[in-house]
Order: structure tokens, then C-alpha cells, then sequence
């Protein structure tokens, strides 16, 4: 017979799962939040993200605590299945050793689907943080994992009312709580420690006078076809080559390996005037973002990060999880099309005032979370897996 916890054998911890970029900004409000309110918590790395600076320095620069556990062999498979079953053994394993009362998952990368299954079998309370975000668009391995983790949460930490009405359209189960999105607190909360300790506009000659654009794009539609990423490079030189200002391209590994594979370095150097440059810390990001012109992307975490900062984006997909920013006018979506990138762009710098309202809260999302998980260890709150 296979084993489930009984809620007599879990002690009142809340653990944490984390693994990406975006879950530990998103979660670096939530964690420190559980420490100002004496709620007792630890965090699991899965592993998922294992270079320095897509992992590490986020720590570093966040000053967030070490992980209790970390899983260091997810880094050794290639394949989705493969780092996902490693990463549900580690989260598992962590755990049957540590036995929390709430584990909560934010968002959905393969991180979040392996804590959350590795949780639900083991019969402990499930918390999704960003409950609800649909994109419609199941080609996206993202949509398949926030879909299931949402099914098999007891709670739904959903950023805005288009999600909660996603949640009800879906039928799920769990119980669920607007919260506001975290990234806003993390955008408030960590935006003057950018301001003091990033220097990445120095270190790469940025003169404060003068535009640029940034540019990011890594999601598996864009990068892993070989024939969509050359179109995306070849329309985004024609676009950028008639423009001014320098374009910053802080190159994701993942984007990296696919240039070298498909031999399209010599490609993307024909952009003259973009300025490649290694993946930057969450603090150095920040300061890219808040700084620049207009910022092109596939990130769904810098779509909602540019909205914050009244940033204009313009976003490399055919669609969004995050429609809100596109409602409020801070975000255009152009898939490859170099037409509706230069549309976008013209729109952009025809407004006189590039301003639109916040959609995903008052920046107090992590403190409304952390007050629920609190009543959750304490019994205050009805939510039960028994």
C-alpha cells in the first residue's frame, strides 16, 4: 500500500518551492514576509535553473536565506520527463525528511509541477501562488503545468478577478483568495536596493541621455524551431537596423545553446547596432528594465515587471497569460511579425505620456498570502486534506 502523510504526522512548517528566476523574485516578498510574521518555513530548491546567474546571484542579490534542500542532479538530464521526475523525487525526498504542514508552488515552470505532484501524493495542503494566468495556447508546456497545479491545490493564490473567473470557467476545486501578484512587491521592495547596488548601466557604457531598447527572448516556442527563431532574428534585424539606439541583449543559456545549434551567430550579428551581453541578476534586471525606452520579450515575468515600471513591451509571442497588460495599454503582442513590431514601436512613441494603471494589486499581495498560510498551520482556516 502506498504511503500518504497523515496530518497528525506534519509539524507546522510551510515549505517553499522554488527554481526559477521568476519563482525566487516572486516568492522573495512571500519569504520575507513569513519571517516578519514569525511563520515558521524553509525552502527546497529543485534545481531546475543551475547556473550562478540564473540561480545563485538571485539569492545573493535578493539576500535570501540558503535552501534547507537543494537537488543538484537535475542539471544531468536533458529532456522535460526526465529533470521533472528528478525534480519530484528531490521535493519528495525533502519532504518525508522535513514533513511541513503547507507546501506552495508559484507559477509554471516544470519546478512548480514537480513540487506540486511530489506534494499531492504525499497528501500534504497545496498552496499555487499566481493561480489562474491561462494563455489558451496548449502548444506551451507552461499552460499544461498551471492548469494541473491548479486542479490539485486545496488553495488558489490568484493575482486578479480574470483569474479567479479562469479558476470558476475550469471547475477547480480549491479554495481561493485574491491576493495581488508578488511581483509588485517585489518590484517596490527591491527597486531602491537596485538603485544602490547595480552597476550594469556603467559596466556596459550606458549614457543615462541616451534610449535604448532591451531585448530578451528564451520560451521554447521562439527558441527550439529552428525555422521560428530564424524568422524572429531575421525580423527583429530588420526592425532594430532602423533604429538609433542601442538594443541590450542579455542572452539566456537557453537561447545561447539554440544560436550555436542552428548556427545562427553570424545571423544575429548582423544586428549592428545590439549589444550582446551575459544573463544579469534579478537587481541589475531591474535597473535594465526601469531605464530603458521599450523593452522587447517572450518573459511573461517582464511583462508584468515592464506594466509595473510603466515600461513599454512588446512582446514576441502570438499570446499572453498576462492580458491584463494588455488592457491597460502597457503591452502589445506581435508573435515574429516585423509589421506589428513596428507598429507596436510607432505606438509606443506616438503616446505624449507613457503612463496606464497598475492591474495586479497594491504591492501588499505577499502579506495577504503569508496571513492565510498562517492560518492554515494555526487551524484558524477551514482548508484540510483530511
Amino acid at each position: 500500500m502506498l504511503k500518504i502523510l497523515k496530518n497528525n504526522e506534519l509539524n507546522g512548517e510551510v515549505a517553499v518551492v522554488v527554481g526559477t528566476r521568476p519563482g525566487i523574485i516572486k516568492f522573495s516578498p512571500v519569504i520575507r514576509e513569513l519571517e516578519a510574521q514569525q511563520v515558521p518555513y524553509f525552502i527546497i530548491h529543485t534545481g531546475q535553473h543551475y547556473s550562478y546567474n540564473m540561480d545563485k546571484q538571485f539569492f545573493d542579490d535578493l539576500e535570501l536565506p540558503t535552501p534547507r534542500y537543494t537537488n543538484d542532479k537535475v542539471a544531468k538530464e536533458t529532456y522535460h520527463g526526465a529533470q521533472t521526475a528528478e525534480m519530484i523525487r528531490g521535493v519528495e525526498n525533502a519532504l518525508l525528511d522535513s514533513k511541513p504542514k503547507v507546501v506552495i508552488v508559484g507559477g509554471d515552470a516544470n519546478t512548480n509541477l514537480a513540487g506540486a505532484l511530489a506534494t499531492r501524493k504525499l497528501g500534504i495542503i497545496l498552496a499555487h501562488m499566481e493561480a489562474g494566468l491561462r494563455s489558451d495556447d496548449w502548444r506551451m508546456p507552461e499552460e499544461h503545468n498551471r492548469i494541473i497545479i491548479d486542479h490539485i491545490s486545496e488553495i488558489l493564490f490568484a493575482p486578479t478577478d480574470l483569474c479567479i473567473e479562469n479558476i470558476k470557467r475550469d471547475n477547480v476545486k480549491g479554495k481561493i483568495y485574491k491576493t495581488g501578484n508578488t511581483i509588485v512587491d517585489a518590484v517596490m521592495k527591491n527597486m531602491e536596493l537596485s538603485k544602490k547596488k547595480s552597476n550594469i548601466l556603467d559596466k556596459i557604457d550606458i549614457k543615462k541621455d541616451k534610449p535604448y531598447y532591451l531585448l530578451t527572448f528564451h520560451r521554447e516556442e521562439n527558441v527550439d524551431n529552428e525555422e521560428i527563431l530564424k524568422c524572429l532574428i531575421d525580423n527583429l534585424k530588420k526592425v532594430f537596423n532602423k533604429i538609433k539606439a542601442r538594443i541590450i541583449f542579455p542572452m539566456h543559456p537557453r537561447t545561447k545553446k539554440r544560436i550555436n545549434e542552428f548556427q545562427l551567430n553570424s545571423k544575429i550579428k548582423k544586428i549592428s547596432n545590439l549589444t550582446i551581453i551575459e544573463p544579469v541578476g534579478y537587481l541589475d534586471m531591474l535597473a535594465l528594465m526601469n531605464n530603458a525606452d521599450m523593452v522587447f520579450t517572450d518573459s511573461g515575468g517582464i511583462q508584468e515587471e515592464t506594466c509595473i515600471l510603466q515600461v513599454p513591451c512588446i512582446t514576441l509571442r502570438e499570446n499572453t497569460e498576462r492580458p491584463e497588460t494588455v488592457e491597460v495599454g502597457a503591452n502589445k503582442i506581435v508573435g515574429t511579425d516585423e509589421k506589428k513590431m513596428i507598429d507596436a514601436m510607432e505606438y509606443f512613441n506616438s503616446l505624449s505620456e507613457k503612463r496606464w494603471n497598475n492591474p495586479y494589486g497594491d504591492g501588499k499581495a505577499s502579506e495577504k498570502i503569508v496571513k492565510v498560510l498562517s492560518n492554515v498551520i494555526t487551524g484558524k482556516d477551514s482548508v484540510s486534506i483530511d
